[in-house]
């Protein structure tokens, strides 16, 4: 990154030996906003898009709607068959039926719960649903039962089902509200908002947010080291227990206990003693290595997980998948151009996901210790014709229990085939695979599939089917940590590592395109060439912005370059001045931002770059840049998070973990205090993280650039 390492003014550290302040919980709920998923989603969960043309029927919505011309027209064509013979009930309807144009209309449908003919009516019964500033919009479910309840409606979009709820109707050819329904009352429990109902609501007009309250930004973030291991992954065990999984690049896990806050306690992982060893199975190199690592959401009594990683098929029996240089990218590897990989074949390097059990090492799987280093099955083999720029995170969704799989353009000087932009091409997208109900070898054959997978059904190949079948989402350069929000699954944020002047942060959605190679964060990607498969770049009308990025040219200017790390969005309790924050940093360690979301479950996010130092009486000792007072990290391989929500920094110098801000004299008006005493920082136990393959890991990482 690039920011002067200087800049920041660090507060100084508690002088008072032995003793620091905690974190009361008692006010935290009071602090928690109920769950939303709020973000800007159509009725078919895509990002919404710029409309080329106005909309005529549906004319209030513009600018990024959830609507096209040709959905204008259809639904402008279903209002004239009401044949409505009052004007304001048929203002009325008209808005209802608009309401699928909203950007928020995934959430004014309420999609994830299933299909309804209407968008959920503001109700009296909720004051707060709609987040609109106009109490007299609050009745809507009312103005509609009084102005339309005696008006005959052609084909209501009212009538009941069987069960007298708000989902598919029944066929009704003409009708009043008065014949559906017996009351108002009636009517607005099955349309309006419920009274505990805090999510959006429909009052009659595109959904306007709240202004934005002002945002007191976090005046600084504070660290404890917990380990002196090198990893750079981590994983919380999927039975919710205090225990976590790490990973290095060599190929090993381990599982370790994490202590409490405040508690003094280190990291309990011993290195000598990995729950797998998989290193034999990879190929460790320049820009190669186990890249990734997922428990199945039941592993605790499946005993299912697996692992991301490369290997070279010259050397490992089974490492050979179809190459990614094929026809359908407009690829051939037998003119493939060996510039960019002089010394390797086309599709030599292979990116694989393999299954791996725990199954047989104890009668009880939650409390294993151990796995089988054994291959269960392959999930997914592709050649690889760069050798950088290949993701290799895994992770499964917490809303669907689908595996999500981040896969680069694959490399070469700004995705010179142009796979990120190929629809048909699997590099530089996220996958999404189904790794429970697994095919037989004639589907796999038959489908083309990359190994044993099927593809969900509501994918967005289904509505597009010039997409290949696993794309979940496209336009990436190398996406470099992503993470589910763990209060909204629908928040997806995702970093992608730019080239050589911005990288980004993008929430992901299903069929989202987020730019790259046409843009490179947000901006056109310079210079603008064709492919060297000579496809021609596609258009930029639906591409989605970032929704945080940073200049090469604004951080890090000693060493002139800059790689993202993605993080997390914050839901500890520890700091609550960063509730809600999504926290991410730089390579370089010199820089870490959390990103506040403005209107709250707006989607937009602004960021604030944060002074950040470690605690004095952190239980292992922190040592500092020399001449700076930032905490001596080197390098932000991966942000993590544990099952308290904790978030911790895994670096090149250790293991961090983010604490309540008074312990390092950083102030938070949301904290409440309490003396503790804390034993003084000591060195790790003997047997405790005392490999550290921080070479091999920064000759990984330093490509991305």
């Amino acid at each position: 990154m690039k920011k002067n390492m200087n800049s920041h003014n660090f507060a100084t550290k508690a002088t008072m030996p032995g003793f620091a302040t905690i974190v009361l919980l008692l006010t935290h709920l009071l602090l928690i906003a109920p769950p939303s998923s709020s973000l800007p989603l159509c009725t078919n969960l895509r990002a919404p898009t710029i409309s080329r043309t106005q909309l005529e029927f549906c004319a209030p919505y513009n600018g990024s709607v959830c609507c096209d011309s040709a959905e204008d027209i259809r639904l402008q064509k279903r209002f004239q068959v009401m044949k409505i013979g009052d004007t304001s009930c048929a203002a009325l309807l008209n808005s209802i039926l608009c309401a699928r144009c909203d950007p928020f209309s995934a959430e004014l449908f309420r999609i994830q719960a299933g299909q309804r003919p209407v968008p959920v009516l503001c109700n009296t019964a909720n004051s707060t649903s709609s987040r609109s500033s106009e109490s007299v919009r609050e009745a809507f479910c009312s103005t509609v039962w009084s102005t339309c309840k005696d008006i005959t409606i052609i084909d209501s979009p009212f009538a009941p089902t069987l069960q007298g709820k708000a989902g598919s109707p029944i066929t009704s050819n003409s009708s009043k509200l008065t014949d559906l329904w017996q009351s108002e009352h009636d009517f607005c429990d099955a349309f309006g908002g419920a009274s505990e109902d805090t999510s959006l609501c429909f009052d009659g007009a595109p959904v306007s947010l709240k202004a934005a309250e002002t945002v007191v930004a976090p005046r600084g973030l504070c660290l404890e080291k917990i380990g002196d291991g090198s990893y750079i992954n981590m994983v919380p065990h999927p039975d919710g227990s205090d225990r976590a999984f790490f990973s290095n690049l060599p190929g090993k896990i381990w599982l370790a206990t994490i202590p409490e806050q405040d508690s003094g306690e280190v990291l309990k992982l011993d290195e000598s003693a990995p729950f797998v060893d998989l290193s034999d199975q990879v190929l460790l190199d320049a820009t190669f290595g186990m890249l990734g690592m997922a428990f199945h959401p039941n592993f605790s009594q499946n005993g299912r997980f697996f692992a991301s990683y490369n290997c070279d098929k010259l050397k490992t029996t089974g490492c050979a998948g179809r190459c990614a240089c094929n026809t359908d990218s407009n690829c051939d590897p037998a003119k493939w151009n060996t510039s960019a990989s002089p010394h390797a074949l086309p599709c030599q390097y292979q990116s694989v996901i393999a299954e791996f059990s725990a199954n047989g090492t104890t009668s009880n799987i939650s409390a294993a210790t151990n796995a089988n280093p054994a291959e269960v099955r392959r999930i997914f083999t592709m050649g690889l014709p760069f050798t950088n720029n290949h993701g290799g995170q895994i992770l499964f969704g917490p809303s669907d229990g689908y595996l999500y799989f981040m896969m680069g353009d694959a490399g070469g000087r700004a995705d010179p085939y142009n796979f990120a932009q190929n629809k048909k091409a699997i590099l530089g997208k996220i996958l999404r695979l189904d790794v429970d109900n697994l095919p037989s070898n004639e589907e796999i054959k038959q489908l083309e599939l990359w190994g044993n997978y099927t593809v969900p059904r509501d994918n967005p190949y289904h509505e597009d089917k010039e997409l290949a079948p696993e794309i979940w989402a496209m336009g990436f350069r190398n996406p470099w940590r992503c993470s589910f929000d763990a209060e909204r699954p629908y928040y997806f944020p995702c970093a992608d590592v730019g080239l050589d002047q911005y990288e980004e942060v993008d929430m992901v959605t299903k069929g989202g395109n987020y730019g790259w190679r046409v843009y490179e964060g947000p901006v056109l990607s310079s210079p603008q060439q064709p492919s060297s498969s000579g496809n021609r770049l596609v258009s930029s009308s639906n591409m989605i912005p970032p929704v945080l990025s940073y200049s090469h040219k604004d951080v890090n200017k000693k060493i002139g370059s800059a790689a993202i790390t993605g993080g997390f969005i914050y839901r500890s309790h520890a700091d609550p001045c960063m509730y809600g924050s999504y926290v991410y940093g730089d390579l370089y360690a010199s820089n870490i931002w959390a990103a506040a979301e403005t209107p709250k479950d707006s989607g937009s996010f602004v960021a604030n770059e944060l002074p950040f130092s470690c605690a004095s009486d952190s239980p292992l000792r922190c040592d500092s840049i020399p001449n700076s007072t930032l905490p001596a990290l080197d390098y932000i391989y991966s942000f993590g998070e544990d099952n308290r929500k904790d978030v911790f920094i895994l670096s090149s110098n250790g293991v961090y973990r983010v604490v309540r801000p008074s312990r390092c004299n950083y102030t938070c008006s949301k904290e409440i205090l309490v003396s503790v005493t804390n034993p003084s920082p000591t060195s790790p136990k003997n047997g405790a993280q005392l490999a550290r393959p921080q070479a091999q890991l920064l000759d990984f990482l330093l490509p991305l650039l």
